[in-house]
């Protein structure tokens, strides 16, 4: 076999590989690329380098180049179907969210082989499983107690069972003729519905699952799953009223907490990863269609990032991005959602925070990051940061909406001269 064909061979076999395939170094400057890796990189590329891997996709997987860089040995795989969630959500998604996995192969000591391919409808299917497999879950797994309650559509107790008193410690008795959300305590501050709004939620769906923290009579609490389903008869519009079901279950596994940290954190700063704050954003949209309460949007991006890359390194810059998540994530309330969206954007999403509580609360990252100070070869490394904040209301619901307009006002804060939170009532003036 001639050299020729050996090379016309290897083009025809890039050409026909049904996935994107590429060739880079550590650095991720790519020396090859075939036509499917090209459909899918440089759509996402935009304005930065395409020619590089990590550049290319610093918008949507920023965690890649760290990835890449932690790997220590000369050869072997560096990651095995990572996966990159290209589209943070849409207020009416007809198709599903691209979701992209790539895996890298290090063959030498600066040369990586990557492959990416499209996982969409597998993430979507994996999505329905994981729903009824929770389902069915509430019925099969261990348990230390169960009470079976029958309320009216606003939530005022009607029967019980003897469960009910022995799980909760309340007097059954006492508790008829009383709204159910009114006497049992939930915890909602890590984004659990309140009684009366997964009321709201099971007459549209049929049903509505959750767990997390539940107060008993005395104080203690316990870790609850709580069932409710709408009852209804064929000739009625509307619930005549709900069964609930109140299971007192072990706490999750510590195994299966460290987990989802995985699956839900950057690799890099320890904030929530993309996917995760897409889907928190499509699980608030929900609740502001159902229940109307407020949802703020905050974006901010670090002012000149780059020129600290250039100047110092990316080691230096990741020291920084780090920083800035440290500095951020302990300011937001018990429901916000910090999250690094690529690169050196970030984003807070505040639940049942109105526009003005989150340009006061941006003013608090402002100044914390402000703050940061950074020593590298005998200098001090400072950092600022523009914010821009939006409202679901002011987007009419749409969450792609509501990113633009936040983006839009952190682009003018940047015009307006960087290191500042955009008023709009200040230019609306």
């Amino acid at each position: 076999m001639t050299e020729r064909s050996s090379e016309e061979q290897l083009l025809e076999f890039l050409y026909a590989c049904p996935v994107g395939l590429l060739e880079c170094d550590m650095a991720g400057e790519i020396g090859m690329m075939n036509p499917h890796a090209m459909q899918h990189l440089l759509p996402l590329a935009g304005p930065r380098d395409a020619g590089n891997l990590f550049s290319a996709l610093e918008q949507h997987a920023p965690e890649l180049r760290s990835i890449a860089a932690a790997f220590a040995p000369a050869t072997g795989r560096v990651c095995d179907g990572h996966r990159i969630f290209v589209e943070l959500g849409c207020a009416r998604r007809t198709t599903p969210r691209k979701v992209l996995a790539c895996t890298m192969v290090k063959l030498a000591p600066d040369r990586l082989m990557v492959t990416l391919t499209d996982i969409s409808q597998q993430v979507v299917q994996e999505q329905r499983l994981r729903q009824a497999d929770t389902w069915f879950a509430t019925l099969l797994n261990g348990i230390n107690d169960y009470a079976a309650l029958t309320v009216r559509p606003d939530g005022e107790v009607i029967t019980g069972d003897s469960g009910f008193t022995r799980q909760t410690g309340y007097d059954l008795a006492a508790v008829i003729g009383q709204k159910l959300g009114d006497v049992l305590k939930t915890d909602t501050t890590g984004g659990d519905l309140r009684l009366d709004e997964q009321l709201v939620v099971a007459e549209r769906d049929g049903w509505h699952l959750q767990e997390g923290w539940q107060q008993r009579a005395n104080g203690e609490r316990y870790w609850c799953q709580r069932l409710v389903v709408a009852r209804s008869r064929d000739d009625e519009t509307g619930p005549i009223g709900f069964s609930v079901i109140l299971r007192d279950v072990p706490r999750r596994e510590a195994a299966a907490e460290d987990l989802r940290r995985v699956l839900t954190r950057d690799h890099l700063t320890g904030a929530a990863n993309r996917r995760h704050f897409s889907h928190a954003m499509e699980r608030e949209q929900t609740r502001w269609r159902d229940l109307r309460h407020s949802l703020s949007l905050i974006m901010l991006d670090l002012d000149h990032f780059k020129a600290i890359n250039d100047t110092y390194g990316h080691p230096v810059g990741d020291i920084m991005l780090r920083r800035v998540a440290e500095a951020c994530a302990p300011l937001l309330p018990p429901r916000g959602v910090f999250a690094r969206l690529g690169g050196e954007e970030f984003a807070a999403l505040l639940p049942r925070y109105d526009g003005e509580q989150a340009i006061g609360l941006a003013e608090d990252l402002r100044a914390a990051i402000a703050a940061i100070e950074v020593e590298t070869a005998g200098t001090i490394l400072t950092l600022t940061a523009s914010f821009g904040c939006a409202t679901l209301d002011e987007a009419d619901g749409s969450i792609d909406a509501l990113i633009a307009l936040a983006d839009k006002r952190l682009y003018a804060a940047k015009r307006g001269g960087r290191n500042q939170v955009f008023q709009p009532q200040a230019a609306a003036a």
